[in-house]
């Protein structure tokens, strides 16, 4: 699991509808973030299910180790600014 606690870290897994959007609206954004694959990393799976209610929802995010279930480019924007503007390039 990456543990970044000062920049922003999108769980995702493959074949996710959500997590393709996500991205996909993150693309032409100044926006420097780690992804991690639940389904290759166990512990990544474990974290997203300790802040899920139990469920691998995905996306799920951090933003300075602040976790975010499926948010919005919008939502996960703002947080950057609030929590980590240096991850804005």
């Amino acid at each position: 699991m990456t543990d970044d606690q000062g920049g922003v870290v999108l769980y995702w897994r493959p074949m996710c509808a959500y997590c393709i959007r996500l991205r996909l609206r993150l693309l032409f954004s100044p926006l420097r973030y780690v992804k991690v694959n639940i389904w290759r990393d166990p512990e990544a799976a474990a974290f997203v299910r300790s802040v899920a209610d139990g469920n691998e929802t995905v996306p799920t995010v951090t933003v300075a180790g602040r976790p975010m279930v499926n948010p919005s480019k919008k939502e996960l924007l703002a947080a950057v600014a609030a929590h980590s503007p240096g991850s804005m390039s």
